[in-house]
């Protein structure tokens, strides 16, 4: 359902797939979370999984948003990818951080319910650490090459 509106959104499946793209970078960065703190995977971990899976959606959505706007203006398509990240950077890291921050209380927390919230802010906070900074590098290098070998599309 995710990649139908991907491509709604996005016009292009080869472009959606590329927005996927980033939830994988997300897990990675979940699941190291949890065997660098010993945590073992639970509901709540799959919980965060699926929240940061989301976030990692959005941010990707927005670099190639920002893409795509640099390409239509002209760009060349390695120069559309990284004029389109520097021009997002600001707005993926805001969202990540935000989250990341907001949910280090829970991931330190002591006493009551605190086994049930440090396997979710766990992964929020390894996921998106993983899925901000590949998003930011990895996604604008496809990007690129996958505009570079798109059919030109001609004015009506």
């Amino acid at each position: 359902m995710i990649g139908s509106l991907l491509y709604m959104a996005l016009g292009s499946i080869r472009e959606a797939a590329l927005v996927f793209l980033c939830v994988p970078l997300a897990l990675v960065g979940g699941v190291l979370a949890l065997l660098v703190r010993g945590i073992p995977f639970s509901v709540t971990a799959a919980v965060g999984f699926i929240a940061v899976s989301g976030v990692a959606t959005l941010n990707g959505l927005v670099l190639m948003q920002a893409i795509r706007e640099r390409l239509e203006a002209g760009d060349a398509p390695l120069e559309a990818a990284t004029t389109g990240a520097a021009n997002r950077l600001r707005a993926v890291l805001t969202t990540a951080l935000v989250a990341i921050v907001g949910f280090i209380p829970m991931a330190i927390a002591v006493g009551a319910g605190a086994e049930v919230q440090k396997p979710l802010a766990t992964v929020v906070i390894g996921g998106l650490i993983t899925a901000t900074v590949l998003t930011l590098l990895v996604l604008p290098t496809f990007a690129a090459r996958a505009i570079a070998h798109r059919p030109k599309r001609h004015a009506t």
